[in-house]
């Protein structure tokens, strides 16, 4: 059985991911030939226009995980970990200092209009004790 599907694999993922786009072609194609020629007076499109346009649309706006949501909550949770670990092994100095380098960092972040969201990223790798717990 095992052996069986590791052969078929390299036949059977081709065919369904052909017909995962298929299926999601034929999707876009409905979606605007039902909506955008009422709404926007657009003309109608075909299948491989449909296909074509999602395919653009995944190169433009990027595949999986969009806007990377993971950036926002400080990244991977690998990295976290490898973050916390150094965090936890730097002298109070050191601690010090890399706080202040990310602090200009993020202000430098925040005034060119980029977001940083008000947080503060060392908090984060802050023991209980450093939080005033």
């Amino acid at each position: 059985m095992k052996r069986s599907f590791y052969k078929a694999r390299f036949i059977l993922f081709p065919i369904g991911a052909a017909a995962i786009l298929a299926l999601i072609s034929f999707v876009v194609m409905q979606l605007w030939n039902n909506l955008l020629p009422v709404i926007l007076h657009l003309g109608v499109i075909t299948f491989w226009q449909a296909m074509g346009i999602f395919i653009l649309c995944k190169i433009l706006f990027g595949f999986g995980k969009g806007s990377k949501p993971g950036w926002a909550r400080g990244g991977s949770p690998w990295m976290r970990k490898r973050m916390e670990e150094r965090f936890k092994n730097m002298s109070p100095e050191e601690k010090e200092k890399f706080k202040a380098k990310i602090k200009d960092r993020m202000c430098n972040w925040d005034h060119h209009g980029h977001g940083g969201f008000g947080r503060r990223p060392w908090d984060d790798f802050a023991s209980t004790e450093e939080k005033g717990e």
